[in-house]
């Protein structure tokens, strides 16, 4: 049977290891730009709401759900 360091230094490892870090990596960077980009359009909801735009107006510009402009009015 395998030892774990000789495991490690098959190809096949190597090969999923590589092939899995490199999903994580491409899932963790979408989901932080995501977030980002949540967080950009956010930070808009006061300035806008200084121009008198009421929450559904904010809501169809910002293209993000009713409710969390509301949570953040």
């Amino acid at each position: 049977m395998l030892q774990i360091g000789e495991l490690k230094q098959t190809k096949a490892y190597q090969e999923a290891y590589k092939k899995g870090f490199k999903e994580g990596f491409r899932e963790g960077f979408r989901e932080g730009f995501r977030e980002a980009r949540i967080q950009t359009k956010l930070d808009m909801i006061p300035k806008l709401r200084k121009l008198d735009w009421n929450a559904e107006e904010i809501a169809e510009f910002l293209e993000l759900n009713l409710d969390i402009i509301r949570q953040h009015f």
